[in-house]
């Protein structure tokens, strides 16, 4: 997949040159600069710098998706083997590999992103806007591959998922993750693939394009005389605050706390939320206090706005404690330690039909309190600084990204671990334990993606409101014919892109079936263990689906806005950016959540029918038949 999207790189590398580099009115050679003393760089040199940002962002985040796991194939043999010593072991085991891999992408794309800051301003001096727009190629391209991470990834991971549990398990009756199943080795490569690389470029897209948005609304603000380096480097100091705050949060969860019951793992996890978010809070006032003059002026559409070092700081706040909040939602819509996960799988008790409804009205009903922490925090943070107060909060609500995706990655490393458990033939009670932090696992990951989901509408926004200033729109208006038309057109897109992934992820499902069944039907001997399965051709099943169908999504997301604003203007793309905006993230909540959801309404059902953890089906539940 790499090799496919390093191709698509450099051709798309190539257009963002061409683009930049040719059209007349991007040029400001020989032009006063707005907001510095000498004059502005022509536009080849933009174009240039825009694409060396563009390579090395899409560079550091596929390295972040590959050095991610290869931490995450490591770990999960070493979380089986603690496993085996209680779950308290298992659970440090788990978190600590997430936290290396949640710290390596943070800390490499900040230092990358600060390097790169200092080596264009040795060309483009006091420049700053120059400077910094020339940047913005850097979240561009760690959204892009985040884009086909995402897409080719969740294709692999679900084609081989929904194959090896609709034959193994239902058909065949056999555990999930048992080495008789064809499929197996497939889904357990698809965890990596999507949860860990797909997760981890997705984080550090988000993250990319909320730093690459604040730089550059901050290139237009006026923090005191000649834009002092510091104050210019605010974003920056924000992330990396965040990165110190994390380590520290990261004690709490595998050095002052023990897990000693796997009831107490996700109230662990919650712990990291809520600790990381107020050291964060504390360390941001210090660096507002320290970095930022007292008094400074936003440039918003041309007008001036004075703003103050803490009006900036209540901004960053107001996004972290945002994202707290989508968090805990999005934790108590997918835990199956609350009523709706619960009533879920209540509701299979009359069959599918009945879960599937119950499930897509969770996940409706799950967007409505995020929804209006965005809009609190966009509102809040608007009146205050403007754009830019949009962007810091943007930032704000990824400053902790470090331990969120520790908690993220924590997941798929304990799936994993739970196969190879099944695979090497270990005993029920590892097995247990891994899947009790397979559990809390599935509604960390929801709550990492409603973190990334709620960042992204705000950084979308943010880079919404640089585009209409660059392109020289004062107002969108809604009536007019042109912006409308675009509303409606953006607002279809996410469900356009939606159809073409899940049946991607259907076609590529129904040959992975067809070939476990085949299978199990033709190889002597593979239900009573004496045959091995072939597991090269399930792999080859998923990995080509993923790469061919990877394609026209993506293809879809990065052409339209080229497409768009070239044949029907800036006034039609500006409708087009605000429709897919508002609609994507309903989509994106709603589908994460339901998705959650129905993982642990099946998690729910399957524990151990105990008095205390009794789940609503387990009398009926019959008991997998082990191999010999």
């Amino acid at each position: 997949m790499y090799q496919y999207v390093g191709m698509f790189m450099v051709v798309f590398a190539a257009v963002i040159f061409v683009f930049l580099g040719s059209i007349e009115g991007f040029s400001t050679k020989g032009q006063p600069c707005t907001y510095s003393t000498g004059t502005c760089k022509p536009a080849l040199y933009t174009a240039l710098f825009s694409t060396a940002s563009f390579l090395l962002g899409a560079i550091t985040s596929l390295v972040s998706g590959f050095l991610g796991m290869k931490i995450a194939t490591y770990a999960n043999a070493r979380t089986t083997l603690e496993a085996r010593k209680g779950v308290g072991k298992a659970f440090i085991t788990a978190f600590r590999s997430g936290a290396v891999m949640g710290f390596l992408l943070s800390s490499s794309g900040l230092v990358v992103l600060y390097i790169t800051i200092n080596v264009f301003k040795m060309y483009y001096g006091d420049d700053w806007e120059g400077l910094f727009e020339s940047i913005t190629g850097y979240g561009l391209g760690g959204s892009s591959m985040a884009l086909f991470g995402r897409v080719g990834g969740g294709i692999y991971t679900k084609a081989a998922d929904v194959g090896a549990d609709l034959v193994g398990k239902v058909e065949r009756n056999i555990p999930e993750d048992d080495p008789r199943n064809p499929a197996v080795i497939a889904d357990n490569v698809g965890d990596n693939v999507g949860d860990i690389a797909g997760m981890g470029s997705d984080l550090f897209g988000s993250y990319a394009e909320s730093s690459c948005a604040a730089l550059v609304v901050a290139s237009i603000s006026s923090f005191g005389i000649n834009h002092d380096f510091t104050a210019m480097c605010y974003p920056l100091l924000v992330s990396s605050v965040g990165i110190i705050v994390c380590l520290l949060t990261t004690l709490f969860a595998t050095d002052f706390f023990e897990i000693k019951a796997a009831s107490e793992i996700e109230p662990a996890l919650k712990k990291q939320l809520i600790i990381s978010t107020a050291l964060m809070t504390i360390g941001v006032a210090v660096i507002s206090w320290l970095a930022l003059p007292a008094k400074f002026t936003i440039f918003n559409f041309g007008a001036q706005k004075d703003v103050s070092n803490w009006g900036l700081f209540f901004c960053v706040a107001v996004g972290l404690w945002a994202g707290l909040i989508i968090g805990f939602v999005t934790e108590y819509y997918t835990s199956n330690a609350y009523s709706p996960v619960q009533d879920v799988a209540d509701s299979c008790r009359t069959g599918a039909a009945t879960n599937v409804i119950f499930g897509l009205a969770l996940g409706y009903k799950s967007v409505i309190i995020p929804i209006f922490a965005i809009a609190v925090s966009i509102y809040v943070s608007f009146s205050i600084a403007a754009m830019y107060g949009i962007a810091m909060a943007a930032l704000g609500m990824l400053s902790t990204m470090a331990t969120g995706l520790a908690i993220d990655a924590y997941g798929p490393i304990s799936d994993n671990a739970g196969g190879i458990a099944e695979m090497a033939g270990m005993s029920h009670r590892i097995r247990e334990r891994t899947d009790a932090l397979d559990a809390a696992g599935n509604t960390t990951a929801a709550i990492g993606k409603g973190f990334a989901i709620g960042s992204a509408a705000l950084v979308s926004l943010a880079l919404f409101g640089a585009f209409v200033s660059r392109a020289g729109v004062k107002v969108v208006d809604v009536l007019s014919p042109k912006v409308f038309i675009g509303l409606i057109v953006g607002a279809m897109l996410p469900y356009w892109f939606s159809a073409m992934t899940m049946k991607s992820v259907g076609s590529a499902a129904l040959k992975m079936v067809e070939e476990v069944r085949r299978q199990f039907n033709t190889i002597p001997g593979l239900m009573e263990g004496t045959a091995k399965p072939d597991y090269a051709t399930c792999v080859k099943i998923s990995t080509d689906a993923s790469i061919r169908e990877m394609i026209p999504p993506g293809a879809l997301v990065m052409l339209t806005p080229l497409i768009v604003g070239t044949l029907f203007g800036v006034e039609t793309l500006s409708g087009v950016l605000a429709g897919a905006l508002v609609s994507g993230v309903q989509i994106a909540i709603s589908a994460s959540n339901t998705g959650g959801a129905w993982d642990n309404a099946k998690k729910y059902i399957e524990r151990p029918a105990t008095a205390s953890t009794r789940g609503p089906l387990a009398p009926r539940v019959q008991t997998a038949t082990r191999r010999p």
